[in-house]
């Protein structure tokens, strides 16, 4: 059985079994399984599964192979069963056959391929993980100490094998604005919505000076907007969310020290965890997809690619346009296209 087929029929078994996020022990054991039965040692941490090549030198530099395999629940327009992996006029159709079982499958041959080569001047390590699609804090994030130190990263989410060499990161803003309750029909009280108009403004037009080659400007846009309890009260409160989409000109502790600056709301994030990221377009990785014909282009979605602290791109197989759609789908070609790209790209690396 050729490499692609072996990889086809896993990512059809991967499909079958539904793996939501927080909900992905079933297919961490089917990737465990495939990869103990195909004579690789893998190790696992609640459902994230990692392995590490055969000859593996602590003393060399080491490169991560990495994506997800839990996923969002099937999209309310399926005309098809979501678990049922269905071949059709050269498409696979199945719910993460797109987002990200085409990726993951085909990094997994990547990984067999590499595996068992001799004087590599670079380590591999392969983690297929979970919780992606909620960012939650059990999936990378959490075995990245196991990992070891990491040189660069390939991650694998549908890119149509373009290169992704930067990815926004996010800033999600919870803000209060301050006044006094008071009866509506006398003057008294300071009304929080109108003092919250002039930082909801700010975040309208503000623009940060530095401008990312990759991802252009910061976009801030206020999504959420909460006040007032009945009509005839002077609401003491506004509180409003910010979503900020952060380049790799900035960190988000930049970002969010700009913000506490200029508002007079009370500014609390989230989280800082989700982190601009890319890696410079003159890495060898990067050339090497220059080299066979690959584009290179800023992504302005965010993936397991924001936990990283190392230079990465983001690679794949599939098209996000597909993903979280009904009927997804990943072309027959685009799989074998990846498993190829994937190889002659590391080739030329290592």
């Amino acid at each position: 059985m050729t490499v692609e087929e072996l990889s086809l029929d896993l990512l059809k078994e991967l499909i079958s079994i539904p793996s939501f996020s927080r909900e992905e022990d079933k297919t961490a054991d089917a990737i465990y399984t495939f990869l103990e039965q195909h004579g690789v040692k893998a190790e696992r941490q609640g459902n994230n599964v990692w392995a590490r090549n055969q000859h593996f030198n602590s003393e060399l530099p080491t490169i991560l192979l990495n994506s997800h395999h839990d996923t969002v629940k099937p999209n309310a327009g399926y005309t098809i069963d979501p678990f049922t992996p269905t071949i059709k006029d050269g498409k696979l159709y199945g719910l993460g056959s797109n987002d990200a079982g085409g990726c993951l499958v085909s990094l997994i041959a990547t990984f067999l391929y590499f595996y068992p080569q001799q004087n590599l001047k670079y380590n591999f390590i392969l983690a297929a993980t979970a919780e992606e699609e909620i960012s939650g804090t059990n999936g990378l994030e959490s075995i990245l100490p196991l990992l070891g130190e990491i040189d660069f990263a390939i991650v694998g989410e549908p890119t149509q094998m373009h290169l992704a060499i930067a990815e926004k990161g996010l800033l999600v803003l919870d803000c209060v604005a301050h006044g006094k309750a008071g009866h509506a029909a006398r003057e008294e009280g300071v009304n929080a919505i109108y003092e919250a108009i002039p930082d909801i403004e700010w975040f309208r037009n503000y623009k940060f000076e530095k401008v990312s080659d990759t991802l252009g400007p910061i976009k801030m846009s206020v999504t959420v907007v909460q006040a007032g309890s009945q009509h005839n009260v002077v609401p003491d409160t506004c509180k409003f969310t910010v979503d900020v989409r952060v380049t790799d000109s900035y960190t988000l502790e930049e970002v969010l020290d700009t913000v506490k600056q200029h508002v007079k709301a009370t500014v609390t994030p989230r989280s800082v965890r989700l982190q601009p990221s890319g890696i410079p377009i003159s890495h060898p990785i990067v050339q090497a997809g220059l080299a066979l014909g690959r584009n290179t282009y800023g992504s302005p979605t965010t993936s397991d690619q924001a936990l990283l602290r190392v230079p990465s791109v983001k690679l794949g197989p599939g098209d996000s346009a597909r993903s979280h759609t009904a009927d997804e789908y990943i072309e027959l070609q685009e799989l074998e296209e990846g498993i190829q790209l994937y190889i002659q790209m590391l080739e030329k690396v290592v």
